[in-house]
C-alpha cells in the first residue's frame, strides 16, 4: 500500500486551536487594565493601612491572573496546535495554567485572612479619604472593563465564546468586591466601625478561595481526563442508537481543549454498519473534534462471524 493512499484516512489535529479566538484582543486589554489597577490597590492598601482595599486588589488580581493565564494559554496552544509531540494539540495548557494559578491564590488568601485577624485584634491607622478614593477608582475601572468585554462586534456571538463570558463574570465579581471595600471604608470613616475594614479583608479572601477551589475542581477534571459532560455523552449515545439495533457498550469522552472533546465509542450490533456511518450520526454542534468508533458484531447471535472494526476520524 502506497503512503499516498493513506491520506484520506489521516487528518489534522489542530482542531481550530491555531486560530485566534474571538475577543482575545479585548481580553488582553482588560488584563492590562486590571493588572495595573491591582498593583495600585495593593500598594495603596499597604500604604494607607486598609485590608478591604488590599482584599479588593487581591481579588482583582485573582481574576486578572486567570485571564492572563487564559491569554497565554491561548497563544501557547495556537503556536503548538500542529506540534506532533501533542496528541491532540496543546489545548490543555489553559487548564494547567488555571490549576497552577488557583493553588497560588489560595495560599495568598490564607495569608490575607491571617493578617486581617491580626488587624481586628490590633487595629492600625487607616488613611480613609485616600483609600476610599482608590476604591472608587477601582469600581470605575471594573465598569470600564465590563463595557469593553460586553461590547459586541458585528457578527460576534458572545454565547459561543465561553472564555469571554467567564471574563465578563470575573469583572462583575471584581465590581462587587470594590463596592464591599467602599462600604467598609465608609462605615469605618463616618461611624467608627474600624473593624469593618479587616472584616471585608476576610470576606474578600473567602471569595478568592471559593473561586479558586472551583477552578481547581474544574481544571483538575480536565487534566485527569475525567468523563466529559453528561449532556454530550447522552447526545452521542442517543445518536448512535437511534433507529437501529446498535447499542453503545462503552463510551469515553474527555476534554482536549476549551470546548473541544474527543470520544471513543464501542458499538455492538447484530447487523453492524461501517464506522463512518455511525460517525455521521454524531451531532455536529456539541464540540466533538476527534472520534474513534469501534464496531462489534453481536457474538450471541452470530458467534462465528464476530467482527471488529476501528476507525479514527477527525
Amino acid at each position: 500500500m502506497h503512503t499516498e493512499s493513506l491520506e484520506r484516512w489521516q487528518h489534522d489535529h489542530a482542531f481550530g486551536q491555531d486560530r485566534k479566538r474571538p475577543a482575545e484582543s479585548r481580553t488582553r486589554l482588560v488584563v492590562a487594565i486590571t493588572l495595573a489597577m491591582m498593583i495600585v490597590e495593593i500598594a495603596c492598601g499597604l500604604l494607607f493601612g486598609s485590608m478591604a482595599l488590599l482584599a479588593d486588589g487581591l481579588h482583582m488580581g485573582s481574576h486578572a491572573s486567570a485571564l492572563l493565564i487564559a491569554v497565554v494559554a491561548y497563544v501557547y496552544a495556537r503556536r503548538h496546535a500542529r506540534d506532533a509531540r501533542f496528541n491532540f494539540g496543546a489545548g490543555k495548557a489553559n487548564a494547567l495554567g488555571g490549576f497552577t494559578g488557583a493553588i497560588l491564590l489560595v495560599f495568598f488568601a490564607v495569608l490575607m485572612v491571617s493578617e486581617s485577624i491580626k488587624r481586628i485584634t490590633a487595629p492600625v491607622e487607616i488613611a480613609f479619604d485616600e483609600a476610599i478614593a482608590v476604591a472608587v477608582l477601582g469600581l470605575l475601572v471594573n465598569g470600564a472593563c465590563a463595557f469593553i468585554l460586553g461590547h459586541r462586534h458585528e457578527g460576534e456571538e458572545h454565547h459561543h465564546d465561553h472564555n469571554l463570558r467567564a471574563a465578563y463574570a470575573h469583572v462583575l465579581a471584581d465590581a462587587l468586591t470594590s463596592l464591599l471595600a467602599i462600604f467598609a471604608l465608609l462605615a469605618a470613616r463616618f461611624f467608627g466601625l474600624v473593624w469593618m475594614d479587616p472584616l471585608m479583608g476576610i470576606v474578600g479572601a473567602v471569595l478568592v478561595t471559593r473561586w479558586s477551589v472551583g477552578l481547581v475542581k474544574s481544571t483538575s477534571a480536565i487534566l485527569l481526563d475525567q468523563q466529559g459532560p453528561e449532556r454530550i455523552r447522552r447526545a452521542v449515545r442517543e445518536a448512535i442508537e437511534a433507529g437501529s439495533d446498535a447499542r453503545v457498550a462503552d463510551l469515553h469522552l474527555w476534554s482536549i481543549g476549551p470546548n473541544l472533546y474527543s470520544v471513543v465509542v464501542s458499538v455492538v450490533a447484530s447487523d453492524p454498519r461501517p464506522p463512518d456511518e455511525y460517525k455521521d450520526r454524531l451531532p455536529k454542534d456539541i464540540g466533538l473534534v476527534h472520534q474513534m468508533i469501534e464496531v462489534h458484531r453481536c457474538a450471541d447471535e452470530h458467534p462465528a462471524e464476530e467482527d471488529v472494526r476501528d476507525e479514527t476520524a477527525g
